[in-house]
């Protein structure tokens, strides 16, 4: 399959599942999109301006998850499918749900990536867009730190640190590919500790969370009778979110990202220092196998403010 086209799916495909944050069921259906249409939300339960693009500009919150809005409509939890369409290489594709959430599924990738394979990829017509990092881009705050860098390829580099004794600090490094976030990243579930659940619960968030869509942890272990699904699984799901939320930039990255005890917040920072920072990057195109570089119109540059 060519690498260096664009691609959306061939055949639309749906699910329903439960809302992490309602606890509602939620009917998702994934269908083709033409050339240069990007990952387009689209709110059924809204009869008016309910089309939100996936992007960085429409971010608009990152508490708990990554939340993309415009025109007073909005759409919850991204970040899960964000990853999985990134990870099989669709470039463009609508996104219809009846809810203001994606619904959670079971707390990874891994169910997006299977619908995404009942539907089958096609190959587009037209040559993928890809970032190229060109200078160093960092943001940090008290909690942690998150960069990209300049490489010839997407690598990844994740540290955690989480005080407590079955996680502590985790690293992982990757080097971008389908097989290897298809093998490695995408079953990587979510993750929360019990007290914290217990109080988002009461404040009727996370109403939808349960051992089945999510690991939870009391203060000394994984409550899931199922435990672990792999070893570094935490710092994998960090990985995916990162994935998910870098895929905002509606095209693929060619450079390093560096990630230490990062999230959402940082993620979303991260890419809109870079997109202000025109010396930093540049947007190239493969054309039968050779480099061309884009001159960009200035309306891809307006409305990027420094934070959210």
């Amino acid at each position: 399959m060519n690498t260096y086209m664009q691609k959306t799916i061939k055949n639309e495909v749906g699910c329903c599942s439960v809302g992490l944050h309602s606890g509602r069921k939620i009917n998702m259906t994934i269908k083709p999109a033409g050339v240069d249409k990007g990952i387009v939300f689209c709110r059924k339960d809204l009869l008016n301006d309910n089309k939100v693009k996936a992007e960085v500009t429409n971010v608009s919150d990152t508490i708990l998850a990554t939340t993309i809005g415009l025109n007073g409509t909005r759409v919850s939890t991204v970040e899960h499918l964000m990853s999985a369409l990134y990870g099989m290489g669709i470039d463009n594709a609508s996104i219809e749900i009846d809810s203001f959430e994606v619904p959670i599924m079971d707390g990874s990738a891994l169910p997006f990536i299977g619908m995404l394979k009942e539907a089958d990829i096609e190959v587009q017509d037209k040559p993928r867009k890809y970032m190229v990092i060109k200078r160093p881009v960092s943001v940090s705050d008290e909690e942690g730190e998150a960069r990209l860098m300049p490489s010839d390829e997407f690598k990844i580099t994740y540290d955690i640190d989480f005080d407590h004794p079955l996680i502590g600090k985790q690293s992982y490094h990757m080097v971008f590919s389908r097989d290897t976030y298809e093998q490695d990243i995408s079953e990587a579930r979510t993750f929360g500790f019990l007290r914290e659940v217990e109080y988002l619960q009461a404040k009727g968030l996370a109403l939808g969370g349960s051992l089945k869509n999510a690991i939870v942890l009391d203060d000394e272990k994984v409550i899931n009778k199922e435990g672990l699904r792999v070893k570094d699984e935490f710092v994998k799901h960090k990985i995916l979110d990162a994935i998910g939320d870098l895929f905002l930039l509606g095209m693929p990255i060619i450079g390093h990202f560096w990630a230490h005890r990062s999230g959402h917040k940082l993620n979303n920072l991260l890419l809109r220092k870079l997109l202000s920072n025109r010396k930093c990057w540049e947007i190239v195109q493969f054309s039968n196998g050779k480099e061309e570089k884009e001159t960009l119109s200035n309306s891809f540059l307006e409305g990027i403010p420094a934070e959210l």
